[in-house]
């Protein structure tokens, strides 16, 4: 006969955090109305609501848990070149597509389409891997569209609110997913180093096609329906849309070496591929493929901003959320003075990067929409913008994960899945040397993006005298021309906080931006999190972490 054991009872364990809404935090749905996207609320809640649902969560923790399969070879021996995907995963892209958080705004005419499309990629942070392939699809059309007659056929199905997975014929599909095949060994971000080549074939007075031969050290998401491409054309560096599957249904020449072991999320397969005469179309001019994809850079750009800021939102939540229901040494965590400085600092943190990001994302939909000036600061304030809230990002979910204790660092819990994620986005599209670099090379080679950018700061002088110096110290910055790239990190990072502080001041709770100034900008700040001076009110801070949460 089996008996019954207990050794120990368990308590003092915090619930898990389901049942809530993501696209509650208040600095979202403030930025939302400001953006001139008010009147997406109604389907991002829709979203939030739906990302804050256990089977939701479920679905982030097995594409996790089962991660994509490559199979270079049929059970026959037939070159098939396929990655299989766990169930979760297809749920997921399928979820994101028909709301629209891939290339759907391209096809809304409505103001703010845009910033509701960065609304939306930021509440559905539940699986960063299934974000790439979105993000990618994303930036692809507004490239795509250096060749009209190739945008005219796809970008109809790239905008399509339809999830269709499978290897066929583009044209017989009823949406598409796109990708983006850029890096060589050799190069990384230094594209112009790259040595795959693209010859003209034969028919290509008919059809301009190119024949690629080469290797990309980096492709992901490769079950992508195509791919945007950089190869060395007899023009020089040239763009080329590179299919999986040509017209009539044959397989196109892109050969799997591997699938990459990440640090970061598993549920997206990135893979090393050879192109073996792997036929592609020319988007743009012969020798002009940087300059042809600098607009997609600045779409990828956006996401990274808004992938970290959805991050540090996700992860301040969870802590707060443990605060609340954990006790220690007699009280609860959330009623404890250095615990109290911790969740406030970080949420300080997460408001002015998601302010930040927000006021980009209406950059964005107004340059979209031919606003100069508004393109103007566009080009500077993403640039350095993506620097720093990319670095900030991994110090600040480590910091809430700390909050966890030893919980914390379990893979069962989320806080350490989000904690492996955020170094890429600091590395995607350049890292932050060639981030803060191409910052200080848009000022030299475009000097109305500084006006654009003093001219933001200027709308915040004369609210807070710590702010007034930030801004005169960063202007003397400019000065002088010595050291610059030296410099670059120092001068970039002096920018995001201006900018940060411009829109705080402006448009969040006056303990917030005192908090923001006082500690960023004002120097009274430890420079870990849970280092804010004396004298601030956190209370109305500490509410802004646990806006829609259960219970």
């Amino acid at each position: 006969m089996t008996g019954t054991h207990t050794t120990h009872e368990v308590f003092n364990q915090v619930p898990p955090l389901v049942g809530h809404n993501t696209a509650a935090d208040p600095a979202l749905r403030e930025g939302l109305e400001r953006e001139g996207a008010g009147w997406a609320l109604e389907e991002i809640d829709e979203l939030g609501r739906l990302a804050g649902t256990a089977e939701t969560q479920d679905w982030g923790r097995l594409a996790e848990r089962v991660p994509p399969r490559l199979h270079t070879h049929d059970r026959y021996g037939r070159r098939v070149d396929e990655v299989e995907y766990v169930p979760a995963y297809h749920q997921l892209m399928e979820t994101a597509v028909s709301h629209g958080l891939h290339a759907a705004p391209w096809a809304d005419d409505r103001p703010g389409a845009h910033v509701a499309r960065a609304a939306k990629f930021m509440v559905w942070s539940v699986d960063a891997g299934h974000g790439c392939p979105i993000s990618m699809t994303y930036a692809v059309v507004p490239a795509l569209r250096a060749n009209p007659e190739l945008a005219a056929r796809f970008e109809p199905l790239l905008t399509n609110r339809e999830y269709d997975f499978g290897l066929r014929d583009p044209a017989t599909k009823r949406g598409l997913v796109a990708g983006m095949s850029m890096t060589e060994k050799q190069g990384g971000s230094d594209v112009r180093a790259n040595t795959t080549t693209a010859t003209p074939q034969k028919s290509a007075v008919s059809d301009g096609t190119y024949a690629l031969v080469g290797h990309k050290w980096f492709t992901s998401a490769p079950m992508s329906d195509m791919f945007l491409t950089l190869a060395q054309a007899p023009g020089g560096l040239s763009c080329f849309l590179v299919p999986r599957v040509l017209p009539g249904g044959e397989r196109n020449a892109m050969r799997f070496l591997r699938l990459k072991d990440k640090l970061g999320n598993r549920s997206n397969a990135s893979s090393e591929i050879e192109y073996d005469g792997a036929t592609g179309w020319l988007v743009g001019e012969e020798g002009r493929g940087v300059r042809t994809i600098v607009e997609m850079v600045n779409m990828t750009r956006l996401d990274c901003v808004i992938g970290s800021s959805a991050g540090m939102r996700t992860a301040v939540a969870l802590a707060a959320h443990h605060a609340r229901h954990r006790s220690a040494f007699g009280e609860l965590l959330v009623d404890q003075p250095a615990m109290r400085n911790v969740l406030a600092d970080l949420q300080v943190e997460s408001e002015a990067a998601t302010t930040a990001m927000l006021r980009l994302a209406g950059a964005n939909d107004r340059a979209i929409r031919g606003d100069e000036g508004e393109a103007a600061l566009r080009r500077i304030a993403l640039a350095v913008t993506k620097y720093y809230v990319c670095k900030r990002a991994p110090i600040a979910v480590g910091e809430a994960l700390e909050c966890l204790g030893g919980n914390g660092y379990i893979e069962d819990f989320d806080l350490a899945r989000i904690y492996r994620e955020m170094p890429l986005l600091s590395i995607w599209e350049g890292s932050g040397n060639v981030a803060a670099l191409d910052a200080l090379r848009a000022i030299a080679r475009e000097p109305h993006t500084l006006d654009a950018f003093f001219a933001e700061a200027d709308l915040a002088t004369g609210a807070d005298p710590r702010y007034d110096d930030a801004v005169d110290r960063l202007k003397k910055e400019f000065t002088s021309v010595d050291d610059l790239q030296l410099r670059a990190r120092r001068i970039v990072e002096q920018m995001a906080l201006v900018f940060q502080g411009s829109q705080l001041l402006r448009h969040a709770p006056a303990a917030v931006a005192d908090a923001f100034c006082a500690s960023r900008l004002g120097r009274d700040w430890g420079g870990a999190f849970g280092t804010l001076p004396t004298g601030i009110d956190l209370a109305p801070i500490l509410e802004r972490t646990e806006t829609g949460f259960p219970g």
